[in-house]
């Protein structure tokens, strides 16, 4: 079976109509974060929760793992009450102290069991058992969060990047370069004075710096909607190597790079 990038979720921190926070799982199996609509996501796309292997963690901000114990109270009550299912956590060890942190006040006295039978590893680089190898690097956000980035290859050659939020840095502009397809957080316009989030104009300028395909995700713009703008409604223009995706997007790899299949 062909690998599969499926974006349950496009949206930042203030779900712009039709958008769930930004959310990515790969060949069904591995989740990018763990936002508060993360079940949302899974469940709109007809996904097991307890299918679901691996998390890795960008960083602790609400939006991107407060839907963590809501995973873990699905998989004990409903998807896996057996607990027959392994899940692994790839974070820092900041990472693992702060789930635990929330799970504990989300439901106290409730996920211990699910905790404890969570795999957490806290190294920068490794493998899975299905032949996909990640690194994990430093990028540019507001360090009490501990932000990062991940670099997926798999062994027959496909990779990814996902940057996390994280403003214009050096390291996450490599792993860029020496990939086939970058999934890049956006976060804000470009009037509002922030440097931890790529804006437009970073778009741009990134776009201009690398050929790489970028799939733009953690956006501030209203997807399509009858309702009142929330922020934005209009798309700037990009480089054709350059998409906006919606909630429900789906990249496949064809042996040497990514389609992008849109619903």
């Amino acid at each position: 079976m062909a690998h599969r990038i499926d974006m349950l979720g496009t949206g930042n921190a203030f779900l712009p109509h039709g958008r769930h926070h930004s959310f990515a799982m790969f060949d069904q199996r591995h989740i990018i974060d763990a936002p508060p609509t993360a079940l949302a996501g899974l469940r709109r796309n007809g996904v097991d929760v307890s299918t679901v292997e691996t998390v890795f963690v960008t960083h602790v901000h609400g939006d991107h793992v407060f839907g963590f114990p809501f995973l873990l109270l699905e998989r004990k009550y409903i998807s896996d009450r057996e607990g027959l299912k392994p899940l692994t956590v790839v974070g820092t060890p900041f990472v693992k102290e702060r789930l635990t942190h929330i799970c504990h006040l989300a439901f106290p006295g409730s996920l211990e069991s699910m905790l404890n039978h969570v795999t957490w590893v806290m190294e920068d680089v490794g493998q899975l058992s299905d032949g996909w190898r990640w690194e994990r690097f430093e990028v540019h956000h507001e360090d009490a969060v501990e932000p990062h980035g991940y670099r997926f290859e798999h062994e027959d050659g496909a990779s990814f990047v996902h940057s996390g939020d994280s403003g214009p840095c050096e390291p996450l502009y490599d792993a860029i370069e020496r990939s086939a397809l970058a999934i890049l957080e956006m976060g804000f316009p470009d009037w509002v004075p922030s440097t931890h989030h790529h804006k437009p104009r970073d778009v741009h300028v990134l776009s201009q710096r690398c050929s790489t395909p970028l799939g733009i995700t953690h956006t501030y713009i209203d997807d399509a909607s009858p309702h009142p703008t929330v922020l934005e409604s209009e798309f700037p223009t990009f480089p054709e190597h350059v998409t906006h995706l919606r909630d429900g997007a789906r990249f496949e790899w064809a042996g040497a790079s990514w389609n992008l299949l849109t619903n």
